[in-house]
Parts: C-alpha cells; sequence; structure tokens
C-alpha cells in the first residue's frame, strides 16, 4: 500500500509533484529508490522537451574569495523573471559561480561535464534535475574568472540583471567598487584606446568625415574635425577614457594613475543581452491548452 507519508518523503527527495510521486511509488510496489530513478528518467525526458524554448531571463552572479585573489561571474538564463526569483534557482546560479571559481573550466561544455562541487553528479546532471523540478528551460549561459596577485572585485546590479568582474594589478576595494559600478552604469567597450579594433575605428573615422563633408566643410578642414571628434568616440566607448561618473572633472584613467593603480582586465554582463526574448501571446497559449 502507498502511504501518504511515502509519497511525502519521495516529493521531498525530488522536489516533483505529489500525484507524478504516487504513480511511480505505485509502478514501482513502494521502492523509494526505483521511484526517484523513474522520476529522473521522465524528469529529463521533461527537461528535453523543454531545451527549444528560449531562456533570456535568469541572473548574473559574481563570486569573489575573501581574500580577493580569486573572482567568477556567471550568467544562468531561465524562461521567466519569475523562476529569477525562485530561491532553489538562485542558490544553483551561486553554487555554479563558485564552481566556476575553484575548478577552473576552459569553456561551459566542460564546466557542464565536471562533477557538481563535492558531489557524484555532473553539472550537466544537476541542471536537468533542476530543468525537471522548477519547470522551465535553464542553461547555463557564460563564464569569465580571474585569477590574481592584485585585486579582484565585483559589483551585481538590479537584483542579478548586470554584473561586472575587475581584475586590478593593484588598488584598495573601495575605488575597485567604484570602478564596478563605473563600468555598470557606462558600459565601456574596451578597456582603452589600444584595445580598440583599428576597422572599429578607420569606420569611425569615415562616418566623422562624411558628416563633417556634408556640413560643407573643405576636405582638409573635415580632416582636422575628425581628429577632434574621435576623442569623443573614445571616451564614449573606451572604460580609461571615460568620466569618472562620482567626479565628471576627472577621467577614469586619470583617476587610476594618481592613485597608482591598473586595471588588467574586466567583463560586463548583462542578462539576457542579445537573446531574442520569446514573445508570449497567453490567450494563444489557453486555446492550445483548450484543445
Amino acid at each position: 500500500m502507498i502511504t501518504a507519508e511515502l509519497v511525502k518523503q519521495l516529493r521531498e527527495k525530488t522536489g516533483a509533484g505529489m500525484m507524478d510521486c504516487k504513480k511511480v511509488l505505485t509502478e514501482t510496489d513502494g521502492d523509494m529508490e526505483k521511484a526517484a530513478e523513474l522520476l529522473r528518467e521522465r524528469g529529463i525526458a521533461k527537461a528535453a522537451k523543454k531545451s527549444d524554448r528560449i531562456a533570456a531571463e535568469g541572473l548574473v552572479y559574481a563570486y569573489v574569495s575573501d581574500d580577493k585573489k580569486i573572482g567568477s561571474i556567471v550568467e544562468v538564463n531561465a524562461e521567466t523573471d519569475f523562476v529569477a526569483k525562485n530561491e532553489e534557482f538562485k542558490k544553483f546560479v551561486q553554487e555554479v559561480a563558485l564552481q566556476v571559481a575553484e575548478k577552473n573550466p576552459k569553456d561551459v561544455e566542460d564546466l557542464l561535464n565536471q562533477k557538481y562541487l563535492d558531489t557524484d553528479k555532473t553539472v550537466k546532471e544537476v541542471l536537468t534535475d533542476k530543468i525537471a523540478t522548477i519547470g522551465e528551460n535553464m542553461t547555463i549561459r557564460r563564464f569569465a574568472r580571474f585569477e590574481t596577485d592584485g585585486l579582484v572585485e565585483s559589483y551585481i546590479h538590479g537584483d542579478g540583471k548586470i554584473g561586472v568582474l575587475v581584475n586590478f594589478e593593484k588598488g584598495d576595494s573601495e575605488v575597485a567598487k567604484d570602478i564596478c559600478m563605473q563600468i555598470a552604469a557606462a558600459r565601456p567597450e574596451y578597456l582603452d584606446r589600444e584595445s580598440v579594433p583599428t576597422e572599429k575605428v578607420e569606420k569611425e573615422m569615415e562616418i566623422l568625415k562624411a558628416q563633417a563633408m556634408n556640413e560643407g566643410k573643405p576636405a582638409e578642414i573635415a580632416e582636422k574635425m575628425v581628429q577632434g571628434r574621435i576623442g569623443k568616440f573614445y571616451g564614449e566607448i573606451c572604460l580609461l577614457e571615460q568620466e569618472f561618473v562620482k567626479d565628471s572633472s576627472i577621467k577614469v584613467g586619470k583617476l587610476l594613475e594618481q592613485k597608482g593603480y591598473k586595471i588588467v582586465e574586466y567583463v560586463r554582463f548583462e542578462k539576457g543581452e542579445g537573446l531574442e526574448k520569446k514573445e508570449e501571446n497567453f490567450a494563444e497559449e489557453v486555446m492550445k491548452q483548450i484543445k
């Protein structure tokens, strides 16, 4: 006989629905291990069906070790903003960031195949279990990891909407935190002028010259105007050329120079950037369910 207590135990163990638990327990004559295995198999089947759904919501999360020598940042996507507020999902994202910091995977595929923290399951298996129990497609989209003799600092904005991780050759946490917030707010694409691809600069100069010529300026004057205006271009896309958000009278590069600090590298992740979000039509969805 399948008791309510047995169903409750299986539900707590697997996170599956009550009716699903009762069904598999009946099929396995109350064998808890076989029932859990059966649920997992069916959960994997459910997860596979969900894998074609667009996951553009989710969370960006950063982890930095206590000594500030190792840091990681991850973006894990889900289908809805609702799931991003789920405590189980949040805990999973935090643990993935810790996994990246501790195990140093070379890419997402390598990460998925690693053993999940101190368990016998792989990261991929744990992710699949989460998809089955939470009920939405989820993907580990990207991550970055820095290890340094200097200082790693992070900043998360808007409950995981934007995340920044910065590797400093030297610096202190207060200034580092300010720089992280600068990157989050001002969205620099590159660290400095030298980092900007030549073709991007050339293209911008062509555009600026065309603008000047369209204003009726002679070619030689247009050339001089381009040289003047290209500085503004660098000031928008290069971190060290940007005005410091807390004091617009000084540029970030000058501030760091005065403090004797140096940035080695940084990353800025914005949740769902570049992903096509699914347009939900709830009336259509309801009609499909009815049919």
